[in-house]
């Protein structure tokens, strides 16, 4: 067989399960439930400290 062939044919059977397998397993680490305070948080990042930067103390929060 030519590795084309060979390739070929693997991607059409096991990579297609692969990539369907991580994609589910992406939109599962995203939905969980602890997921919605890192991603708040994270989100609100352009609006912390409008005026002035952070203080070390502030910072550690």
């Amino acid at each position: 067989m030519e590795e084309y062939t060979i390739l070929r044919q693997f991607a059409d059977s096991w990579m297609l399960l692969v990539l369907f397998a991580f994609f589910i397993g992406v939109v599962i680490w995203v939905f969980r439930p602890g997921a919605t305070k890192e991603y708040k948080d994270t989100a609100n990042i352009p609006f912390r400290h409008q005026d002035k930067p952070a203080t070390s103390e502030e910072a550690r929060k």
